[in-house]
């Protein structure tokens, strides 16, 4: 997997990382929101970079100018709910990709420090030889990932896949990378270190669906 992590190189994207993680800024969950948004705006346009282009003439009011317009179909999957806001922002780039979702949510079974991933409702378009691009703010054990892709195989078979994060654990992204093709893609801003016993990030930021939503009552 070509692994891309934009932290490496200092930008605008730091301060939207910045506020996103301050406990104090994230209260206010619509800034919240715009911040993922415009995380995922900025994610989107470096994925772009890797997409195929095709040269298409285009008339202006006093000319003619060749332009270079990506070619590629493209799907974008997200995992509710907190993928939501991070669903935007690739969507305000990539306005005419067709859309599926996902809930993949973590069941407790026995007690707090174990779960497995549970998907309950999938909307997805037909998949195959286009570009499937999965959207999940935390990749924090990688497993929502995994099961998403899993749930999505009978779909069709895309011809590129791109994973899309704002914040991970090093074990989550070396568990997609042991479970996708050498050739996918993940697109992350920020790769912290550490899991809790629970699963998740440290210090990441806390539980990005509540923070842009609202707690939940059920865990």
């Amino acid at each position: 997997m070509h692994i891309h992590n934009l932290t490496k190189n200092n930008s605008i994207l730091n301060s939207f990382m910045a506020e996103i993680r301050d406990t104090n800024i994230q209260q206010d969950r619509m800034r919240f929101r715009r911040n993922i948004e415009r995380i995922g705006e900025v994610l989107g346009y470096e994925m772009s970079k890797t997409l195929e282009f095709k040269s298409k003439l285009i008339q202006t009011p006093l000319g003619e100018k060749v332009s270079h317009i990506y070619q590629n179909d493209i799907v974008l999957c997200s995992i509710l709910r907190a993928g939501v806001p991070l669903h935007n922002g690739l969507l305000n780039y990539f306005d005419d990709a067709e859309n599926a979702f996902i809930s993949a949510y973590r069941h407790h079974k026995h007690n707090p420090e174990t779960f497995e991933i549970v998907v309950e409702y999938l909307a997805c378009p037909d998949l195959n030889g286009k570009t499937l691009i999965l959207a999940d703010p935390m990749l924090a054990t990688g497993q929502s990932m995994v099961a998403t892709f899993e749930a999505l195989k009978p779909f069709g078979t895309p011809k590129d896949i791109h994973l899309i994060s704002v914040i991970g654990a090093q074990a989550g992204v070396d568990f997609v990378n042991s479970h996708f093709d050498s050739d996918s893609h993940l697109w992350i801003a920020a790769v912290d270190e550490q899991l809790n016993d629970k699963g998740y990030i440290i210090p990441g930021l806390g539980d990005a669906g509540d923070l842009a939503f609202g707690k939940k009552l059920q865990q």
